[in-house]
């Protein structure tokens, strides 16, 4: 089949809390010695909150209270303590505590003994646990033989940790690992180990003893995990979800109305990007020119530099990694690198006999890679000094391509119905191949899809980690002659967006292939979509009728979507 037509564009304050990350839980056992770590059922141990009856009353509140202590509300923790008769800690939990911090190692072992419901295991690892530090505080003070007669007669009876127990001999043996295990001479230090033992104690006890830090937030955190997992249209940031509210994003939040018509090309719009970090969006035109745009924070897209001096009209673009530079790419040409501050061109990269195709960058923004008229992938330093050049069929004259962030891989067209996967290290080749002749494509942004557009009016969503396969399929929109461009986009890539040569803006599910919207407003065919990888409800369409529609939430007053009297931005409402 020949190619598309018309163009190529192919620590611990209190007794009552302690700092330390997130805990991992373990349940307990309902026994009669339980019992001893709980306090006495005043308020009945069966009695629930809520209509369903499945929190129970105590714990909820022991819950509270932790949240309570872990902000740093103690009288309020206290209070609630009080007030509700439901203590956070039984008493002979809070005596262990206080035994660990006063280093009292042989009563602390002691009450350990007294807790119910701790299984043998449990009772050995964290005696271990304190007669370390025991020992580990005798060897600060050179009290050896105090020390030596821990580690013999009480920690390696335990039969726990016997590697940690050879450390530990170490002590003895070689001052030197004293420093290696972290010992010092200052009582802070001291006090500081001791915390972090009662840290791993909270680790090891069941729950039902010593409640894990941060509980309550843990569990608010699952239920909002829980919410947006089940959000079918999900598209928003997770700093905007609220605990006022059950979380539902629906369709509203996905970008459907125009909030602006950029009209400073004078010809078809081919190619169009927003920057890495989403404050710039770069597009290229038939008209010869690419247009750097700037999205000031109101979200509102302005024109900041217009680039000239390609001779032929310009391709594609690409950003640079850290989003300071620009290239271009002319149609078999040249490239152009671009200042993106200042607009100006930096450098010009050419090869002698033979025109580029297509450009990008490696990810450490040392070099660039093109692909050529005669089908080969060449590597350029900023300079332009040739660094690496891959002869034969790797890539076609209308070509996309893409490096993965690792910089291992290479994308590329390398037959109408064939791409390449080209591992520069193992220097082994993949191919993903089609039926039906490939268009373009685009790399999401975790390097493990690929969106392939192809002639016969379907994309296919390809996955490249470990064996390739076609993992979904997106249907809808119009192909017919021209180079038609996909992208990933919305809340972790969720969505796919796409042009279509029927004027429109189609959106689907990337993962169930549900086509969801069709944006109409645009008079020609749509060549190429980009979306905002960081404002999440900002889309923008390049189009055969030489605009650019930048997509959003109707959020503008009507007075912001007035239209406005000047030559390069006119506000819409999104329909025409």
């Amino acid at each position: 089949m020949n190619p598309p037509l018309k163009r190529p564009k192919v620590p611990l304050g209190d007794s009552n809390s302690f700092s330390g990350d997130s805990f991992l839980t373990q349940s307990a056992a309902c026994s009669l010695g339980d019992m001893m770590a709980r306090p006495l059922p005043s308020q009945g141990d069966e009695e629930t909150v809520c209509s369903k009856g499945v929190i129970k009353r105590s714990e909820f509140i022991k819950i509270i209270t932790r949240a309570l202590y872990s902000l740093g509300y103690d009288k309020s923790g206290a209070l609630l303590e009080e007030e509700s008769g439901i203590p956070l800690r039984a008493s002979v939990v809070n005596l262990l505590m206080q035994q660990v911090r006063d280093g009292k190692w042989n009563e602390s072992v002691a009450t350990l003994h007294t807790i119910g419901g701790l299984d043998e295991t449990t009772v050995k690892s964290a005696s271990f646990l304190m007669l370390e530090q025991k020992f580990l505080e005798l060897v600060r003070i050179d009290e050896v033989t105090d020390a030596l007669d821990t580690l013999r007669n009480e920690i390696v009876p335990l039969c726990v940790n016997v590697s940690r127990i050879h450390e530990l001999t170490a002590c003895i043996v070689s001052p030197s690992w004293s420093a290696i295990l972290g010992l010092s001479s200052h009582d802070t230090d001291v006090a500081r180990s001791r915390s972090k033992i009662l840290e791993k104690l909270q680790k090891l006890l069941p729950a039902a003893v010593m409640i894990p830090e941060k509980r309550l937030e843990h569990l608010v955190e699952q239920a909002l995990d829980v919410q947006r997992d089940a959000c079918v249209f999900h598209n928003t940031l997770d700093g905007d979800l609220s605990l006022y509210l059950d979380h539902h994003c629906g369709r509203r939040q996905i970008p459907s109305q125009t909030l602006q018509v950029l009209q400073a090309h004078t010809d078809e719009v081919w190619f169009l990007e927003f920057s890495h970090n989403g404050k710039y969006l770069a597009s290229s035109s038939k008209d010869q020119s690419a247009i750097i745009w700037e999205v000031k924070e109101d979200g509102r897209v302005s024109l900041k530099h217009v680039l000239t001096g390609h001779q032929k009209p310009v391709l594609m673009v690409s950003w640079g990694p850290g989003d300071h530079q620009l290239l271009t790419c002319g149609l078999e040409e040249v490239i152009r690198r671009w200042d993106v501050a200042t607009g100006e061109c930096l450098h010009i990269y050419e090869k002698n006999g033979v025109a580029l195709v297509s450009c990008g960058w490696f990810p450490d923004g040392r070099g660039i890679f093109s692909g050529m008229t005669d089908k080969s992938i060449c590597l350029w330093d900023l300079d332009g000094r040739e660094l690496e050049c891959w002869k034969g069929q790797h890539t076609l004259r209308i070509s996309d391509m893409a490096v993965t962030d690792d910089g291992k891989r290479i994308i590329s067209i390398c037959r109408e119905k064939a791409i390449l996967l080209l591992d520069r290290e193992a220097k082994f080749n993949r191919l993903i191949e089609e039926e039906e002749v490939i268009t373009s494509f685009s790399l999401s942004k975790d390097n493990k899809l690929l969106l392939v557009n192809l002639t016969n009016q379907e994309i296919h969503l390809w996955s490249i980690e470990g064996d390739l396969k076609v993992v979904a399929k997106y249907k809808g929109h119009k192909r017919a002659r021209f180079v038609i461009r996909s992208c990933f986009g919305g809340f972790e890539q969720a969505f796919v967006a796409s042009g279509s040569e029927d004027s429109q803006v189609y959106i689907w599910l990337r993962g169930s292939g549900e086509l969801l919207l069709a944006l109409p407003g645009h008079s020609g065919a749509v060549n190429c979509v980009s979306w905002n990888p960081t404002n999440l409800h900002m889309l923008a369409s390049a189009s055969d009728d030489c605009t650019i529609r930048i997509w959003g939430l109707d959020q503008l007053s009507l007075r912001d979507r007035i239209s406005q009297s000047n030559d390069t931005t006119h506000y819409s409402n999104g329909r025409t």
